[in-house]
């Protein structure tokens, strides 16, 4: 029973967090259960499952805002969901067991939190790059937009299958770049839009092909993170993102250099 609580209070902070700031989904859920002595595999599969039900909400709420390019989403989709069915499927082939793809994971996990530290602590500045920008970078991605997008959702599809980071924060740092002219709002309905089926996807790979899902623990994780993310949300007005973004960039990036480093 301790255990089970310990799950419970695990996903009502990393609720919060996600409530409070927009990230922690897979960045701090999956780092939190390889700390409690989880496989990583395991830990990749079930937060994989979680992200995509912790977010489901989010996409009926942008969409009742009209705030999801939904040809984006398609275009990110076409590429991300077969790079991840391949990748799941590759990994189910070429190795043995799960013990024999363990650096694999770590490896892909430590870049992709290294990756959305940067994200993070370089937001505004990306935002603001990305508003200035022309010339004949920006000329080709306004003509090749669709194929851009799609080869940006294949490395989106291949690394959150690895790691189960990369759907939320950096892929919202890729549609900035791409789409600099895109809405705030509208890039972050966006991202959750292609987050939510990407990270199903993903999860349904880790469970049928490779049984990398632990129920009982995704259970505990979503009762404890569910009213907590309407509580962080709420709690936002009084706590800033913008103070609390650095923060836990800092932690993201030094658990990235961690794994990536091991």
């Amino acid at each position: 029973m301790p255990d089970f609580l310990l799950y419970i209070f695990a996903g009502a902070g990393v609720g919060i967090a996600i409530g409070l700031t927009g990230v922690g989904g897979g960045s701090l859920m999956t780092p939190l259960l390889i700390l409690f002595g989880f496989p990583y595999n395991v830990a990749i599969g079930t937060d994989l499952l979680y992200a995509s039900i912790t977010k489901a909400s989010g996409v009926v709420a942008h969409s009742k805002r009209k705030s999801i390019r939904w040809d984006i989403v398609k275009w990110l989709a076409l590429g991300s969901i077969p790079a991840s069915l391949v990748t799941a499927m590759m990994l189910r082939t070429i190795f043995a067991d799960a013990d024999e793809y363990k650096d694999l994971l770590t490896r892909s996990l430590g870049v992709m939190l290294v990756l959305t530290a940067v994200v993070i602590l370089l937001n505004g500045r990306l935002r603001h790059v990305s508003e200035q920008s022309h010339g004949v970078i920006g000329a080709f991605f306004q003509r090749h937009a669709a194929l851009v997008t799609t080869l940006a959702g294949v490395f989106l599809g291949v690394f959150v299958t690895l790691s189960s980071v990369g759907a939320g924060a950096f892929c919202a740092a890729l549609l900035m770049t791409l789409y600099p002219r895109l809405p705030a709002l509208q890039v972050v309905g966006t991202d959750i839009a292609h987050a939510v089926p990407l990270t199903l996807i993903a999860g349904m790979g880790h469970l049928f092909l490779l049984g990398n899902v632990d129920f009982v623990l995704l259970a505990c994780l979503l009762a404890g993170s569910l009213p907590a993310i309407h509580f962080g949300t709420r709690l936002a007005a009084w706590l800033p993102s913008r103070v609390l973004q650095p923060i836990l960039a800092t932690l993201l990036l030094g658990m990235g250099l961690k794994f990536a480093i091991a």
